[in-house]
């Protein structure tokens, strides 16, 4: 049942451990999710969105106010994925992106992610007066408690693209840094409630699986989908015949508690250290983010949370806690644009690298002018077939390599690498590709599609 925030935060959110407790976010209990229909007859549309999430949601709006023609196919309940477990940063400010881009591409590059970014976040803003969504503008801070020359040499990179940046080492953090880029004028929200007042007035089919993708269309279980073109917005890219995703990617878990009592303070921080902590405020609770590992592999999960929450906030109590999965790229930018050099028509976004309010925001307004045929001068920047010549293709090779040879079960049907039991969360975890699956077997994330069957209690 819907129920709105109220001011008894432990009355409302603390439930039984294991059940809600266990995992749901504050976003889940406090927004009304509006219900579609599944598709039971054959349509013809101009573009099929394969994805209910917050990009999928944004790629139809798009398209809709542009007079295209689109349905969106859910194979569960919209946002019932990632969207749903964010911590709703909505920021310019993607950990230290902006030196990494200048070193590698130019400050022409950095430019661009920074003006597809910025506009992103003007758009939320507009669409913010129509959606009451508790958008509200906030600073945001990237700090590092031990390299204070990193820091200061993003600061140096956003100055350089025309962002007014500053250094600072004061933060109202319960813990002294060596340094803090911060940028004003950024912003935070509820994502469910701006997802669903989104979907109200577009053409969603939910419980409605692709079960087969060919030119021109789709196939699902009670009907078909004809289209022109096609984009797969399904957090993980589903197709592997084509674009070589299982190795321009891997998944990365990261968890969140929400504290009340924590006292309050400006601003959204997070740390520059992927193994570091994010702090922001939603509506009195602090929402202490951390404990994060790549999917398949060990972490400090919530317990880690817990434990510097009991030691920084003692007077502070959990009230919610959750997880949440990225896809993480070879070079930190998201992959949006054309599948593959060879599959006209169909395209994806993906690879948000953990800032995907955003980054769903900017795919959105650049797939819809690439199924348009329309240029855009942010396509090149996020070509999904820009060079993988990078440090960490090795690293996910060698991981998959790893796991396929570890000759244990259960194994993951997507490409047949070994399941890691994941003790905090109680699922099946693929350390190759990212995708869960719960203890019983049923599939929790993709890109596998298909539950894992004969899933026995074996545990490694």
């Amino acid at each position: 049942m819907y129920a709105p925030y109220t001011n008894d935060h432990n009355k409302y959110y603390q439930t039984k451990r294991g059940t809600d407790m266990h995992s749901v976010s504050i976003w889940s209990k406090t927004a009304r999710r509006p219900q579609f229909e599944p598709l039971k007859r054959d349509i013809k549309t101009d573009v099929l969105i394969i994805g209910g999430g917050l990009t999928g949601l944004l790629c139809a709006h798009k398209l809709t106010e542009s007079g295209v023609r689109c349905v969106v196919a859910e194979a569960d309940r919209i946002c019932s994925g990632v969207t749903k477990n964010t911590t709703a940063k909505v920021t310019v400010q993607h950990g230290l992106i902006y030196d990494r881009i200048v070193r590698e591409s130019g400050v022409g590059a950095a430019k661009l992610y920074y003006a597809a970014q910025s506009q992103a976040l003007a758009e939320y803003e507009r669409l913010s007066h129509l959606i009451d969504c508790d958008f509200e503008r906030q600073p945001s801070f990237v700090y590092s408690c031990t390299n204070a020359a990193k820091i200061k040499r993003e600061a140096e990179a956003l100055q350089r693209i025309g962002c007014d940046a500053k250094l600072t080492q004061s933060t109202p953090l319960p813990f002294s840094v060596a340094a803090a880029v911060g940028i004003q004028d950024q912003a935070q929200f509820h994502p469910l409630k701006f997802a669903y007042g989104l979907a109200k007035h577009l053409p969603i089919y939910e419980n409605t699986k692709i079960q087969t993708l060919f030119p021109g269309g789709a196939i699902t279980p009670h009907g078909k989908i004809m289209a022109d073109k096609i984009i797969i917005a399904t957090h993980f890219p589903i197709l592997n015949k084509h674009g070589g995703y299982f190795l321009k990617m891997y998944q990365h878990r990261s968890y969140v508690i929400a504290l009340q009592g924590a006292g309050d303070f400006e601003g959204m921080y997070v740390d520059e250290d992927s193994k570091g902590l994010s702090f922001r405020h939603a509506n009195g609770l602090l929402l202490l983010g951390g404990g994060s590992h790549r999917t398949g592999k060990q972490g400090g999960a919530w317990k880690e949370l817990e434990q510097f929450a009991h030691t920084h906030y003692p007077r502070a109590s959990v009230v919610a806690r959750w997880a949440t999965q990225d896809c993480m790229t070879l070079d930190g930018l998201p992959y949006i644009g054309q599948y593959a050099p060879h599959t006209h028509g169909l395209f994806v976004a993906t690879g948000y690298n953990k800032w995907g309010m955003t980054s769903a925001m900017a795919a959105a307004s650049l797939l819809c002018d690439l199924v348009q045929g329309k240029q855009n001068e942010y396509a090149q920047i996020f070509a999904p077939d820009r060079s993988m010549l990078h440090a960490q293709l090795a690293v996910n090779a060698a991981e998959a390599m790893r796991s396929i040879l570890t000759p244990t079960a259960p194994r993951c049907p997507h490409m047949g690498c070994a399941l890691k039991y994941n003790a905090a969360e109680h699922s099946w975890d693929c350390p190759c590709h990212g995708s869960r699956f719960t203890e019983q077997g049923q599939v929790i994330d993709n890109p596998a599609t298909d539950d894992k069957k004969g899933m026995g209690s074996e545990r490694s």
